[in-house]
């Protein structure tokens, strides 16, 4: 299976990055970055869940990465909330491991590959799957590093010491 990004000026507040198929270009997965918007009122939450539940219904496999806290909207996270409305079961992340990284394989049964994790943590990679037997590992950790690197050095002081 080939699959291409295909690269669009991208808009402020952009956190979606949508991966094609070469022919035909239907979408075959997104990578998905939660954003304190997508948590912060009840229409961006409901909007958020109806969009990776929509994705997921259709077939298109789903990476979600939550580095935000949970929220009245979200006591147990953003796959708890996403995993409870396609299949009605609760998911709770274990103590202390409020932050999630999920990857989802669409298909007749959706699958779920979750990573509770702590800030502080080191991420995990997490499978973007482009087909149902067929994925690539996103490097989270190596990928936040390199961003990390590139950060101007003045802002990078700032944020350290918060």
């Amino acid at each position: 299976v080939e699959a291409r990004a295909v690269k669009r000026p991208v808009e402020r507040g952009q956190r979606r990055l949508t991966i094609r198929h070469s022919s035909g270009h239907r979408v075959v997965a997104v990578i998905e970055l939660v954003s304190p918007a997508n948590k912060g009122s009840t229409s961006g939450f409901n909007s958020f869940l109806g969009k990776a539940c929509a994705l997921l219904n259709e077939g298109v496999h789903l990476l979600v990465i939550d580095p935000f806290p949970p929220t009245a909207r979200d006591p147990h996270g953003i796959h708890a909330a996403i995993w409870e409305e396609l299949t009605g079961e609760p998911f709770e992340p274990p103590a202390g491991q409020p932050l999630t990284l999920a990857s989802y394989r669409a298909g007749d049964e959706v699958c779920a590959y979750v990573d509770p994790i702590a800030v502080g943590e080191t991420m995990p990679d997490k499978p973007l799957f482009l087909d149902a037997g067929v994925f690539v590992n996103v490097a989270l950790e190596a990928t936040y590093a390199a961003a990390w690197q590139s950060f101007p050095t003045e802002w990078r002081g700032v944020l350290e010491a918060a």
